[in-house]
């Protein structure tokens, strides 16, 4: 594997957005855009909608800007497990399509209850390996009239960024960040203190990679519903396996001064769930909050010794990712081996809320127009 060493913008002729939210950190998300197709533009309106359709995950954000970033006006999130069965078969199952058809459809008629100014969907992993991908888009398009764009691993990795990049700690000068999905992980090394609170997080991008594991994809290699302790293990030297290249180059970021973990995932954030004790999982709780490295251990050792009932049980679990969260758990163990740090950070944020900082960016919805 190559570690991707890089001091540039984002890929091609695409800019690297803004910081995403506001100053302190609040939350900014949204979702809704037009039916018609990606980055269909209508001067009339001042919404835009970001849609990520990954591995395990079809998800929908409209928002209207505000003062340096946005206002949430609608949301939608729907476990669709569309690379379901991929590692085996290479191919995205009738079932799975079917699923994610269905899902699609109800952003469709979301994004056709708000008057869109720009949309982009944007699908991942699943799509990017699948032999029937590009039938699946093309089927997506003729159905629904709905342009998915796959996008490649680079631009998933800075527009992740971008979407979390509000909650870097700002008197850290080196921070590691990542998103754990269900076909891929991304992880990028930040290096040097921004500048200003609406600094472009991408310049400070010193290295970043997609691992090709997540935790649909390993939760099927290994099983995810009887997890033993020696199970476990073996997911996470698999990890640190893949980990290794990225390691090796990114190494000097736990030297830095503030050094901390930046997550953004399912996973994080429902460790971060269950570390307070929330009776339904709350994002206005979790986004933003630290969690120190025994606190994370506790929760690991906790889910590691209970059985699938439990955790389907738990309101920050639920059945249908009962099976995924230790695969999940196996990812974050493995990047806090590689990179050990006191803190780290749970962002319920990412692709989505860079993707629509980016158009909103683009659009100089601001004043003061791009930076």
């Amino acid at each position: 594997m190559t570690v991707k060493v890089d001091v540039t913008a984002e890929p091609g002729d695409r800019h690297a957005d803004p910081l995403n939210g506001s100053a302190n950190g609040t939350a900014l998300v949204a979702e809704r855009p037009s039916p018609a197709r990606t980055d269909h533009r209508r001067r009339s309106s001042k919404s835009y909608a970001a849609l990520d359709l990954g591995t395990n995950n079809c998800r929908l954000l409209i928002a209207e800007p505000a003062h340096f970033g946005f206002r949430v006006v609608d949301a939608f999130s729907r476990i669709v497990r569309l690379g379901e069965g991929l590692g085996l078969g290479n191919r995205l199952s009738d079932d799975a399509i079917g699923r994610t058809l269905d899902a699609l459809r109800v952003c469709r008629e979301k994004m056709a209850a708000k008057d869109v100014a720009r949309a982009r969907l944007v699908a991942t992993e699943a799509c990017r390996l699948a032999e029937n991908g590009p039938f699946f888009i093309d089927r997506v398009r003729d159905e629904l009239d709905l342009d998915l764009e796959v996008v490649d691993r680079k631009t998933e990795a800075y527009l992740a960024v971008t979407g979390c990049a509000s909650l870097v700690d700002p008197k850290a000068h080196s921070v590691i960040v990542f998103d754990i999905g269900g076909g891929s992980t991304e992880i990028a090394w930040l290096d040097g203190q921004a500048p200003h609170a609406f600094a472009d997080p991408c310049k400070r991008i010193r290295a970043w990679d997609s691992l090709p594991v997540g935790v649909v994809t390993l939760a099927e290699r290994y099983g995810g519903i009887d997890v033993t302790p020696e199970t476990f293990e073996g997911m996470v030297e698999e990890v640190s396996e893949l980990l290794l290249d990225f390691s090796l180059v990114a190494a000097p970021a736990g030297r830095g001064h503030n050094f901390h973990l930046l997550g953004t995932s399912g996973t994080v954030t429902t460790v971060g769930g269950i570390h307070l004790g929330l009776a339904r999982y709350d994002r206005r709780r979790v986004d933003g909050m630290w969690m120190r490295n025994g606190e994370i251990s506790t929760v690991m050792q906790r889910l590691l010794h209970s059985d699938f009932t439990q955790r389907a049980e738990n309101p920050c679990i639920g059945k249908e990712r009962a099976d995924l969260v230790l695969a999940g758990c196996a990812i974050l163990e493995a990047i806090r081996r590689a990179f050990p740090s006191e803190r780290l950070r749970i962002a319920d944020r990412g692709l989505r809320e860079g993707i629509l900082m980016k158009m909103m960016r683009e659009d100089s919805v601001w004043r003061g127009g791009r930076r």
